[in-house]
């Protein structure tokens, strides 16, 4: 296949040499003026795109001194597909059979002589037949456009449609996020603050007032999740605030059990980088509740051979879980971060009876 680029180029070459082998057929070399008029013409067909009537015009002459007549017609189609003057276009087909019709220098044209009127008819049609496949060619390339124009508008409606549908879910998202499960969190905060309020035994006035910080906690963080849904179609909402580094200790002081952070990072990794050992660890911390009652567990993070490790290990459980409902989701969304930034997340039981889970991240672009 031809590259676009040497279309054009090859395209007017071969016209060039076929009006060329027009005038060798067609004209005299001894005549000086119609041979140079003729070369003129056919060589002329070079800036038939960018200067389509002054080619046509050019090849006028040789049309009128001799019978090299294929340089102008292929200047009338050039011209008749880029312009959409259709009076330049009737006057042009005018002046070629006008001068295809003249013998010069001796003009001898009878209008009033039958067979003068069929050649006329027959000159004219020559002259139409580029005129009118050129339009046609002008025609097609402006269809197509529209046809460009069209697919692209219904690819914008279609976008816009799904975009309209994803909006109303989340809508919709949103107020069973602040109908329901807004209003059974605040129900939670409530009952414990009570608890806390009216109890007197010191460990079970701690655990609710861990509960009621929680609470307010997930309450706090729903708002924000709310607002991101109800974001869409307006000005991009983030997740604030966003978690880093510096919330992790607080983060396992309110888990709920008791756990331990060293952190040996001799820098500061990217925000992403940040945000996914935070949650790493809340993820991990959260699984310990809920299904190691009475464990205790160690976060260690570092950087080890070129890698961020953290390293999450929680002792056997001491009592019983109780069932929960669980999506299942958890460790699957952690490995898909991970996955985003290069890096593994990995799990298992441990010798001693108890679980651990390890993340793994490139230590590239950690300052």
């Amino acid at each position: 296949m031809i590259p676009r680029r040497l279309t054009a180029p090859l395209l007017n070459a071969t016209l060039v040499a076929a009006a060329l082998v027009d005038v060798w057929v067609n004209v005299d070399p001894a005549a000086t003026l119609r041979m140079t008029w003729a070369l003129a013409a056919a060589v002329a067909l070079l800036l038939r795109r960018r200067l389509p009537l002054l080619t046509f015009l050019l090849s006028l002459p040789a049309v009128l001194l001799s019978d090299a007549i294929f340089a102008a017609l292929a200047a009338l189609y050039t011209l008749a597909s880029l312009t959409r003057s259709r009076i330049l276009l009737a006057v042009c087909a005018l002046a070629f059979t006008l001068s295809d019709m003249t013998s010069w220098p001796s003009p001898n044209l009878d209008l009033f002589h039958p067979p003068t009127l069929i050649t006329l008819g027959y000159t004219a049609a020559t002259a139409a037949a580029p005129v009118f496949l050129g339009q046609l060619v002008q025609a097609r390339r402006d269809l197509s456009l529209r046809l460009a124009e069209i697919s692209e508008a219904r690819d914008h409606e279609r976008l816009l449609t799904a975009q309209a549908v994803l909006a109303k879910e989340r809508a919709q998202l949103a107020r069973e996020m602040h109908d329901v499960v807004s209003h059974q969190v605040s129900l939670i905060a409530v009952r414990a603050g009570a608890l806390q309020v009216g109890t007197r035994d010191a460990e079970a006035k701690e655990a609710a007032a861990t509960i009621r910080r929680l609470s307010v906690q997930t309450l706090d963080e729903l708002r924000h999740m709310v607002s991101v849904l109800r974001a869409s179609g307006g000005r991009p909402a983030e997740l604030t605030p966003q978690p880093s580094l510096a919330d992790l200790q607080r983060l396992v002081d309110s888990s709920g059990i008791e756990a331990e952070l060293t952190t040996d990072l001799p820098g500061s990794p990217p925000p992403t980088v940040q945000r996914a050992i935070y949650r790493t660890v809340q993820e991990a911390l959260t699984n310990v509740r809920k299904h190691a009652p009475g464990a205790t567990a160690t976060v260690h993070i570092a950087h080890e051979g070129g890698a961020v490790r953290v390293t999450v290990t929680n002792t056997a459980p001491t009592r019983p879980a109780l069932p929960l409902p669980s999506a299942h989701y958890g460790l699957v969304g952690l490995r898909q971060r991970a996955a985003l930034l290069g890096g593994t997340v990995t799990s298992g039981p441990t010798p001693e009876g108890g679980y651990q889970l390890r993340l793994e991240l490139p230590a590239e672009g950690t300052a």
